[in-house]
């Protein structure tokens, strides 16, 4: 069960504008049973207290995910980037096993409503590595990319993306996570 910690005025922003992107409701969003806070505009975090809040939050952006969009995934080692991404995946009806591709760079997934590029490019050394995978492809074509430590390849990510941090704070308990969202119109 996910935690209830904020008025539903608190939670209200992000429902409405997750349905106004898709023109329906968001279960959990918006109607006071999710633990997100706005700050301002565009910009929301969310509290998570457990691997399944964090995979809970990425299943409703993935649900909300349209072709085009490029999320920024960005934290340190160890706080739930890959559980959110399996949370994303889901979201878009990827019911394969999904994984941080560490080594090969970029994963796609095509089981789900629209494909997934989901890049991890912390062992990326130079820029220049991003061209020989083609990267414009996925950032440009007809799916959705996630990027894990997308902070190591600005220069070349697309003016407008969707900016997601997860940061630890273990005076709030091992499990707790600040998850904040940016950039979603």
């Amino acid at each position: 069960m996910e935690k209830i910690s904020n008025s539903p005025e608190e939670t209200y922003a992000l429902g409405k504008l997750l349905a106004g992107r898709s023109g329906r409701s968001v279960p959990g969003i918006g109607d006071g049973t999710s633990p997100e806070r706005k700050t301002e505009e565009n910009l929301m975090e969310y509290t998570s207290n457990s691997p399944q809040e964090t995979f809970a939050l990425g299943k409703r952006l993935g649900e909300q995910a349209k072709p085009g969009e490029v999320y920024c995934l960005d934290g340190d080692l160890g706080v739930g980037k890959t559980i959110f991404t399996q949370g994303f995946a889901a979201g878009l009806g990827i019911d394969e096993p999904v994984n941080s591709p560490t080594f090969t760079i970029v994963q796609q997934y095509d089981s789900g409503r629209i494909p997934l590029y989901h890049f991890d490019v912390y062992r990326i050394g130079d820029i220049s590595e991003m061209d020989e995978i083609g990267y414009e492809d996925c950032f440009y074509g007809e799916g959705v990319c996630l990027i894990e430590w997308s902070q190591l390849i600005l220069e070349i990510l697309p003016d407008k993306v969707v900016h997601i941090c997860i940061e630890k704070d273990l005076e709030q308990g091992f499990d707790y996570r600040k998850i904040t969202v940016e950039g979603l119109s």
